[in-house]
Parts: C-alpha cells; sequence; structure tokens
C-alpha cells in the first residue's frame, strides 16, 4: 500500500478553488518535489497531505499509523529566549539524550548540541529543525520551501542530507521549493502544479515538457547535469499531452 494516496482532490478556500482533480501518490523510500509558481496550491496540497485542510471534492488515503515528519519554510524564535538546541529538541514532548544526539548526527548537526538557537546560521538552523523531524521516525518526511534563504551551495549541502537521511532511514521525502535546479535534480520524480497537476514524471522529462517550460522557461534543464543523484528505480515518465488549463491565472494559495 501506497503511504498516502489523493483522487481527485480539490479544495476551495474564499471562494476560490486552489486546487482542481488532483491525484497523487507517494511511496516508500522516495524523493518527490512539487514545483509551481507563487499561487499554484503547493502548500495547499502539502496541508492537505497531514490532514490540516480537509478537501472540498475526492478523498485522501493514508497508510494506517503513517508518521510524518514536517520541516516548516520558516520557524521564528524570539531572540530574547535563551534556548539552546538541546532543549528545543524535546519541545513539546522530551527526547532522551541519545535519540537527540542521533538526530543530530544524522543531519550534520552534532556539534550544535549546546548552541543557543539564535546564534545558529540559516543553514545549521534548518539542519536542526530537520533533526526535529526525524525524531519521530518518519515514513514520510515533508519539507516546505526549507531551504529558503540559504545560498546554492548551502541549498545543495542540504539536499544532498536530505538524500542520505532517505537512505539510512528507508522513508519517503515530499519536497516543495523554488530552487529547481537543485531540487528536481535531487528528486526520482517531479510533480509541476498550478491549481492542477500540469504534468508529472522523472526530472529529465518534466523540464523538457511544454507545460513545465510555459511556466518556468528552458533555464533550467542545462542545470539538472550538475547535480543529478543516481537512483537504482524508475518512475513513470511525464505526460507530454497538452495541458488544457490556462496558466495565465492565478489560483491562490492557502493563508
Amino acid at each position: 500500500m501506497s503511504l498516502v494516496t489523493l483522487e481527485h482532490v480539490g479544495v476551495a478556500l474564499g471562494g476560490r478553488d486552489v486546487l482542481t482533480d488532483v491525484s497523487f501518490t507517494m511511496d516508500m523510500g522516495e524523493i518527490v518535489t512539487i514545483v509551481g509558481p507563487n499561487g499554484s496550491g503547493k502548500s495547499t496540497m502539502l496541508r492537505v497531505i497531514v490532514g490540516a485542510v480537509q478537501p472540498t471534492k475526492g478523498r485522501v488515503i493514508r497508510k494506517e499509523g503513517l508518521k510524518i515528519g514536517y520541516v516548516p519554510q520558516k520557524l521564528h524564535i524570539d531572540p530574547t529566549l535563551p534556548m539552546t538546541v538541546r532543549r528545543f529538541l524535546s519541545l513539546p514532548r522530551r527526547v532522551d539524550n541519545d535519540a537527540a544526539d542521533m538526530a543530530l548526527t544524522e543531519t550534520g548537526a552534532g556539534h550544535l548540541y549546546d548552541r543557543q538557537m539564535v546564534d545558529l546560521s540559516g543553514g545549521q538552523f534548518q539542519r536542526v529543525l530537520l533533526a526535529r523531524a526525524l525524531l519521530a521516525k518518519p515514513d514520510l518526511l515533508i519539507l516546505d520551501e526549507a531551504t529558503q534563504g540559504l545560498d546554492q551551495p548551502g541549498s545543495a549541502d542540504f539536499y544532498d542530507h536530505i538524500d542520505r537521511v532517505r537512505r539510512e532511514f528507508g522513508c519517503a521525502v515530499l519536497m516543495v521549493s523554488h530552487e529547481l535546479h537543485v531540487v528536481m535534480a535531487a528528486s526520482d520524480r517531479v510533480i509541476c502544479l498550478n491549481g492542477h497537476v500540469c504534468c508529472q514524471g522523472e526530472p529529465e522529462h518534466v523540464a523538457s515538457a511544454p507545460e513545465y517550460r510555459a511556466l518556468f522557461g528552458t533555464g533550467t534543464h542545462g542545470a539538472l547535469a550538475l547535480y543529478r543523484h543516481e537512483h537504482s528505480h524508475t518512475h513513470d515518465t511525464c505526460d507530454d499531452a497538452v495541458c488544457d488549463h490556462d496558466h495565465s491565472h492565478d489560483h491562490g494559495s492557502a493563508p
């Protein structure tokens, strides 16, 4: 059984259709990236998957006992609040030292154990957030724009850690990001979203699909070779049928 399946899901928020007829399946061990312009419904799709937003149409099927780890786009911590990395990992539920050590080590943040959260760089902060998400030993790890604000080398390094986490933990990874050249190359499968699924498949096929190029142009395709990870399994290729929706308008996103 798949970890999560969306069947013809539609979501209307504030009187607007944010998602229309979205079907999606996530299997154990794969890395899937959702790409799309601002207002395309990417964050709403994540919220549907975790159960924070209920679909207006269609249904969501989750594997029984599914455990999800979540790395948010950003997290604000009051700079006047003294809090070490170790203490942060025990919020809201205390974890033992061995579990905290293991999670930080897995994400390359073991040396940050006693550091103050407010003193961390952007990349260090995201690694700590990733460690916190791994404490639950998730079946599915979700990252919503998790490298926003990092430079390109920092983003590439973070995604290298994600790939290693996927291999060592055996979890699936679902990502949303605007860093197309890095994220798509780190993925097994890419879904191009603009209120509906425009196309999906392996990164190279999506990058050359007319629906993708209509949204993002052609500049991303040539950069894929610089970052491409090799994986032992394959997925269905992109549907090259011409998209029958108008991309010129904004579908809106969840508030």
